[in-house]
């Protein structure tokens, strides 16, 4: 329904808290708690409709115009680069894109490193930055495993407590960039419902503080 607020929320434990962010702003649908199997939740009441939407894919459906807003990673954002707003550090889902590696690792630099990611775009971009020649290794699973097997010197990978990397005898050398959870709207729906979404926006916000100064 087109007055009502779309909202692609992540799948999993992030998209049950910020659930419950929305809720507390005002922009609660109590189906969305119910055991089922659906996907879509209309509270026309309080003028929201969530849909639930794997991690990766909430900036597309953002982007596209199928969501007003979502809570994407700022990993994703970075990686994939959408033409999205991005609106508010929500400040969930904290953890870091780091360089890791063997605990002995030194960096060659008359050598083109090695780097093995799911995130090359991050990788050249850091590394760029750096004036630092790299051979990417496109990645989509069990990453640490590249350097221990020497398929690359180093990865580049999201870090959140760091156990798994300590258990395969790798560290963290650099970290990238922080990674958080942001909110974000599709640019032209953004301007048609600037009041709503900025509404919501302040009501987030005002959680946001209040947690912090607890």
């Amino acid at each position: 329904m087109p007055d009502m607020l779309s909202v692609a929320l992540p799948k999993g434990r992030l998209g049950e808290k910020v659930y419950g962010l929305f809720a507390a702003a005002g922009y609660d649908c109590p189906a969305l708690l119910e055991p089922n199997r659906r996907l879509i939740f209309e509270n026309p009441e309080n003028g929201v409709r969530y849909f639930w939407v794997k991690p990766s894919d909430v900036a597309i459906y953002v982007e596209r115009g199928a969501a007003d807003i979502g809570v994407a990673g700022k990993d994703i954002l970075l990686e994939k680069a959408p033409e999205v707003y991005e609106l508010l550090d929500l400040g969930m889902g904290r953890c870091r894109m780091c360089v890791a590696g063997p605990r002995d690792f030194r960096d060659d630099a008359a050598h083109v490193l090695r780097v093995a990611t799911k995130f090359p775009r991050i990788a050249r971009e850091y590394y760029a930055a750096q004036s630092r020649p790299i051979d990417v290794i496109e990645l989509h699973g069990s990453i640490e495993l590249a350097p221990l097997v020497g398929l690359s010197d180093v990865i580049v990978d999201i870090v959140e407590t760091g156990k798994t990397l300590e258990e395969n005898g790798l560290t963290p050398l650099e970290t990238v960039v922080p990674i958080s959870a942001r909110l974000i709207a599709n640019k032209a729906r953004y301007q048609f419902k600037s009041g709503e979404i900025r509404s919501l926006c302040g009501r987030i916000q005002e959680i946001l503080n209040r947690k912090e100064q607890l």
